[in-house]
């Protein structure tokens, strides 16, 4: 007879064991009279008791067959010693690699050597597609999908975080593997919970900016592992990316969006100062957006703030420097981002770009990528739709006119065109910032 009995029950493991036994991760459950654990602690719970030599009757996994997987990929230098620094850690942990570095490739190669059923989560409809069929190009096996209007279970299946998250607590015993792409997004409160509900003992993080500013990037090293790899772009340019630099243009704004900017911006920040408010970290912010409910005075403030961030980052002086660089780069891929979708199509008329947002129908926007990529559109202007999990055809040019303070957008963005270029062409970052205002500290939190 075993010393436990371990069984997964919708997204926990029940341990029949001896009550003396005290296992950690586990609470009593007097429902069952058993002790209970979150999925996510079978692999830690399982080796507790090994380590104690005791016998263990494990039915947690249900796992279906896989036939024999082999891959045609050969991994480059830091490539291996990505998944080598995964394999050493249990097979646990978040791989941090720029975009464009074949974060993929890494992942189909811990599928093949782990030979397990595996499912992989993503953020988009994009990514699910782009995964399944680089799953069944190189494996050659059926590939389930959770998502995009499909809900098959195959033993690889690619599903997206909203279809795991309903779905988790059912299939946590299917999966040996879980690879989770941009797996910040794990960070989300709800989205933590697929990683709680599954059993999968082997989980990889990718993503190419792992930290998150809430703080939650902690959370998800539970969940999945800390980080056990990681390389710059710096260090990849020349040999595996394309080299590139960034360039930084400060535009001044006219008088009018001058006087504009500092009343909005002296509103705001007499607020601050009247109440106390020291605005150094988001908690800040978030108590500005309680009190706006029911102080008239600070829902005006921040109607200021955005106000004055408007001026900043859609100034008339930045639509003309676009126009300058566009000239400058007649025979280039050029990819132009902005912050708000105003602007967007506000360039999009003036300069006649095709304009991708996320108000632009799945359809159109694919056949806009496709143009872009066969080289019959030679550049587009988008919002944050393209910033990640979307496949975007390789550009050489971006033109960052607006963007957040965060590191992971801008990092994102100069991934859209570090891909290597058949002629060894460098890639280039333009920055485009308004001078003089609070755009300038934006741009070296970003950085």
């Amino acid at each position: 007879m075993s010393d436990a009995t371990l069984t997964f029950e919708e997204g926990t493991i029940r341990v029949e064991a001896d009550p003396d036994l005290d296992p950690p991760y586990t609470e009593a459950d007097a429902r069952s009279k058993t002790r209970r654990a979150p999925a996510f602690r079978y692999a830690a719970l399982r080796g507790w008791l090994d380590d104690r030599g005791l016998s263990v009757e494990d039915r947690v996994l249900d796992a279906p067959d896989l036939p024999n997987l082999s891959s045609t990929y050969e991994l480059r230098e830091y490539q291996r010693e990505a998944l080598a620094a995964w394999e050493a850690e249990n097979r646990r942990g978040v791989l941090e690699l720029p975009t464009g570095s074949g974060k993929t490739v890494i992942g189909l190669k811990a599928i093949e050597d782990h030979q397990t059923a595996t499912i992989v989560v993503v953020p988009t409809i994009d990514l699910l597609e782009q995964w399944r069929r680089e799953l069944e190009a190189e494996f050659g096996v059926p590939v389930g999908q959770l998502g995009g209007g499909e809900q098959n279970v195959e033993a690889l299946t690619v599903s997206t975080y909203d279809s795991a998250y309903l779905r988790a607590d059912e299939l946590g015993d299917r999966f040996g593997l879980a690879i989770f792409d941009e797996v910040h997004h794990l960070g989300g409160e709800g989205y933590r919970d697929i990683a709680r509900l599954l059993a999968a003992p082997a989980r990889m993080g990718l993503t190419a900016t792992f930290e998150r500013p809430d703080g939650a990037h902690e959370v998800v090293a539970e969940l999945v592992g800390g980080k056990v790899y990681a390389i710059d772009p710096e260090e990849l340019a020349g040999e595996h990316l394309a080299p590139y630099d960034i360039k930084r243009l400060e535009v001044a704004l006219t008088d009018d969006e001058r006087q504009r900017y500092e009343e909005a911006n002296e509103v705001f920040t007499n607020y601050l100062a009247k109440s106390n408010i020291q605005m150094r970290s988001g908690s800040d912010y978030q108590e500005l957006v309680k009190r706006s409910g029911s102080d008239p005075e600070a829902r005006e403030a921040l109607l200021a703030k955005q106000r004055a961030r408007e001026v900043m980052m859609n100034s008339e002086a930045k639509v003309e420097a676009l126009q300058s660089v566009l000239a400058d780069h007649r025979d280039d891929r050029v990819i132009v981002f902005t912050a708000h979708n105003d602007l967007v199509y506000r360039l999009s008329e003036r300069f006649l770009l095709p304009a991708v947002t996320h108000q632009t129908p799945t359809a159109e926007r694919r056949e806009i990528l496709s143009r872009f990529r066969e080289g019959e559109y030679s550049r587009i202007v988008t919002s944050n739709v393209l910033d990640e999990g979307v496949d975007v055809p390789d550009a050489n040019v971006a033109v960052v006119l607006s963007g957040s303070g965060s590191e992971r957008e801008f990092t994102q963005r100069l991934g859209r065109i570090l891909r290597p270029k058949d002629d060894g062409r460098p890639a280039l970052l333009y920055e485009v910032v308004s001078a003089e205002t609070a755009e300038e500290r934006v741009a070296e939190r970003r950085r």
